[in-house]
């Protein structure tokens, strides 16, 4: 792990700056009503959830220098064994979370994240902290800007302890790259926590911080949240910007990467969410769509298809029967729950060749050429063999894509939503993501890459050896809300997160 010292002074004008869609006004006053039920947390710090943290520091109950250093000391203990953080700025963190305290004291409130910490994707920018996202060439990159995400966070008062392990270039489902080597699973250290965002989920379920945020290309958020027991969700695209990503926001396949939270549980997700989106002036495909509320969604008018097997790849059966308890549970609530998936399922496998062959990885070669990257780990060069289309091979692609995407749409006339697993797997042993059939098995969660839409991982039960089962809540575009609920009753219902033993 390593070690950053020299702290960024921000000035008093910049710390107390609430950005525009990070923290408004509104947001700040339910923040401060709902303090006045909330239930009690952990006596443990490091164990709370973000949204206890934020009512232990404005209540005074708590300072914000205490929690930052339960966490801290947390990392300390657990991160030797998963390698999850890779960057720890200990020293600007206290100092920031002094500040705080400081600004407390007098009466000033930052924001519904006032003194609570967090780590953040190594693929993401964060100013005056190395951000490697994996790869040589950036092994000493240190940005000048913060990525929107990360700025809104901090207007909104959160508090950066470092950054959290991925992928060379978020590029695989399991979390291992030539700069900071392998991450482990929190439960048991023979398997993966998956990836791209496996150094965010791992150190979230190892209690290190309250959430992180990751990025979800094929599964980023979802896989690993499945794997080590946590939530996750991937927003619609268009939702929240992903300007200062090291995967371009720009291109044919932009469609695909969004940024969301991962925590422990639904509640810092609908708490965190509404923080991170709208448009930043940058990233041209966000639009200002209002983010709806998922307490005021009712069981009973919910349509909800269920499927434990895409019909691509059949599911492990613990994995199975953790979707069929889940939707027992949401049918005794009320909801109309029917067997069924969208057939254009069928064609996801070989659209997603397509899409990752059309360009003969041209993209990724820029990408690699943009970083200074000159000899890049086994993941990507073996992601640099392809043949490229055509031009008329890519326009036939980019129509049937469209159409495909079309045909899925048709699905919601009859549902709002659909609970499927999210991986075939219930756990993944290390090196062994690669293959053609662990691809297949990851179709549960890149098909809703390629559709745009909303999707959540839950925990939702535990396998034979011990490790996390997680299940996946799909929903119409912009239906966040729905989603939110439906994760949030199946948590209340079947037991959602539980620590890995020590």
């Amino acid at each position: 792990m390593r070690n950053h010292t020299s702290a960024t002074k921000r000035s008093r004008r910049d710390f107390l700056c609430i950005g525009a869609a990070a923290a408004t006004s509104q947001l700040v006053s339910a923040w401060q009503r709902r303090c006045l039920s909330a239930a009690e947390p952990p006596p443990e710090l490091f164990r709370a959830s973000a949204h206890q943290l934020a009512i232990l520091i404005l209540r005074k109950k708590a300072s914000s220098l205490e929690v930052v250093n339960a966490c801290l000391e947390q990392i300390e203990r657990v991160n030797p064994r998963i390698n999850a953080v890779v960057t720890l700025i200990a020293q600007e963190a206290r100092a920031t979370a002094r500040l705080a305290d400081q600004a407390l004291a007098r009466g000033d409130v930052i924001g519904p994240l006032h003194g609570v910490p967090m780590t953040i994707k190594d693929s993401l920018d964060t100013a005056g902290v190395v951000t490697t996202a994996g790869t040589s060439g950036r092994k000493t990159c240190v940005p000048k800007q913060d990525a929107t995400v990360v700025k809104r966070l901090k207007a909104a008062g959160a508090i950066l302890l470092g950054k959290t392990n991925t992928p060379e270039l978020t590029w695989a489902f399991e979390t291992n790259n030539p700069v900071f080597g392998v991450t482990n699973n929190p439960y048991n250290s023979k398997f993966s926590p998956g990836g791209s965002s496996g150094g965010a989920a791992a150190i979230v379920a190892a209690c290190g911080v309250p959430f992180d945020i990751g990025s979800d290309t094929g599964g980023s958020i979802r896989v690993p949240s499945h794997f080590c027991g946590v939530t996750g969700i991937k927003p619609t695209s268009g939702r929240v910007p992903r300007t200062g990503h090291v995967i371009s926001a720009e291109g044919y396949m932009q469609s695909l990467t969004q940024l969301g939270p991962i925590a422990r549980c639904v509640d810092d997700l609908s708490y965190i969410l509404p923080i991170l989106v709208g448009p930043d002036g940058r990233d041209a495909s966000v639009v200002p769509q209002p983010l709806a509320d998922h307490a005021r969604i009712e069981f009973k008018r919910l349509r909800i298809a269920v499927h434990t097997d895409n019909g691509i790849v059949s599911p492990h059966h613990e994995v199975a029967q953790v979707v069929t308890n889940a939707a027992k549970v949401l049918e005794q609530i009320g909801a109309q729950i029917e067997q069924e998936k969208p057939v254009a399922l069928d064609d996801v496998l070989r659209l997603d060749d397509d899409l990752y062959r059309a360009d003969g990885a041209a993209s990724l070669r820029r990408l690699l050429a943009q970083t200074g990257t000159m000899r890049p780990g086994p993941d990507i060069v073996a992601a640099l063999d392809k043949r490229p289309m055509s031009s008329g091979e890519m326009a036939e692609f980019i129509e049937r894509w469209d159409a495909w995407r079309g045909r899925m749409l048709q699905f919601f006339d009859r549902f709002d939503a659909i609970l499927c697993p999210p991986c075939a797997f219930a756990d993944l042993p290390h090196g062994t993501s690669t293959t053609a059939q662990a691809n297949a098995a990851f179709s549960y969660t890149f098909a809703y890459n390629m559709t745009g839409w909303p999707a959540a991982v839950v925990r939702a039960g535990t396998s034979s050896k011990g490790l996390p089962i997680g299940i996946q809540v799909i929903g119409k575009p912009w239906r966040e809300d729905i989603v939110l609920a439906i994760a949030n009753e199946i948590e209340q219902s079947l037991g959602g997160y539980h620590a890995p033993s020590d």
